[in-house]
């Protein structure tokens, strides 16, 4: 969504430049339409041969397309972290793109699985579970079936939305700067981005509510996950299913991840089975947490908080 949204505007800047420069200098408007069209046709040229390498990852291997590498986390956004811990579960094998983190419905993660391209992390999760055999709510009841599905709905279509405002209304994107890079070509249009996000947050509801209202129904759904989760191993029962993935993708910035938040404080307080739940699932499903990490960027984050000039 950050990308898009700054490649969108990065066009419409561009657009007026060359219509100001085309009644100002001919020529060099010509040389810049012509340098434009082969850089074009050099990032057309790319495009196919990361197309060629995808198609070529092997038959039904998964290619993940996801952004970069988080610093403290595997991955800055959650659906990202829920589908890879997904496909991790399963057992399915996969290589991870990062050139293209945005897919054909300009969103992400998005995969390539032979040939096919596919989008919508739960989309994605329900075609490899059937393709696979690996659908591990099967051996639920219809009505643990209508539980889990609803747990998932509330994670991803309503909490997901609560922990935006704190992050982009409260926190103006602060955690963004602890967790990943931004190439410097975004950074100026980070104020943009994160008013559009509040913005969307209004369409979806959520972010008409004051702040403090917000916190209090972030909590609400922590409780809910939490009184849920009980005193068993995962949501659903003694094994995972996909509702753990997508509760460990929405939660692992804030269980794993500086600046301290007002939901981590939450779960290390009040919701202590939830917070012992995303360890539990990252020692089970992540022992090479550390090599899924950018680590230049966790210890020049690191060194910075140790001089003060960020603090969690």
């Amino acid at each position: 969504m950050i990308l898009q949204n700054v490649q969108d505007g990065t066009a419409r800047l561009a657009g007026k430049a060359l219509r100001l420069v085309w009644g100002k200098n001919k020529p060099v408007t010509i040389t810049v339409v012509v340098v434009v069209g082969v850089m074009k046709i050099w990032s057309y040229v790319k495009k196919q041969e990361r197309r060629r390498r995808w198609n070529n990852a092997g038959k039904d291997v998964v290619v993940l397309h996801i952004p970069p590498r988080g610093f403290f986390c595997p991955n800055i956004s959650p659906f990202a972290v829920k589908l890879e811990t997904y496909v991790r579960m399963a057992e399915i094998p996969y290589v991870v793109d990062h050139e293209e983190p945005f897919g054909p419905k300009g969103k992400t993660p998005w995969i390539t699985l032979n040939g096919e391209d596919v989008g919508d992390s739960q989309m994605i999760i329900e075609k490899l579970a059937a393709k696979f055999g690996k659908e591990f709510d099967a051996h639920l009841s219809p009505e643990e079936k209508a539980v889990a599905h609803a747990l998932r709905v509330m994670v991803d279509e309503y909490f997901f939305w609560c922990l935006g405002v704190f992050r982009f209304g409260r926190e103006r994107g602060r955690h963004l700067a602890y967790n990943t890079s931004l190439p410097w070509i975004f950074r100026p249009f980070m104020p943009m981005f994160i008013n559009q996000y509040l913005e969307a947050t209004k369409v979806q509801g959520v972010g008409r509510h004051s702040y403090r209202e917000v916190d209090e129904l972030g909590r609400k759904c922590l409780q809910s996950l939490s009184a849920w989760l009980g005193e068993k191993p995962f949501m659903m029962g003694a094994s995972p299913t996909d509702v753990d993935a997508a509760v460990f993708g929405l939660l692992t910035r804030d269980v794993f991840c500086p600046p301290v938040s007002d939901y981590t404080r939450m779960l290390e307080k009040d919701y202590r089975n939830l917070h012992a739940l995303c360890h539990r699932i990252k020692e089970k499903f992540w022992p090479d947490w550390d090599k899924c990490l950018d680590l230049k960027g966790r210890d020049r984050v690191l060194r910075m908080m140790e001089r003060g000039k960020c603090s969690s």
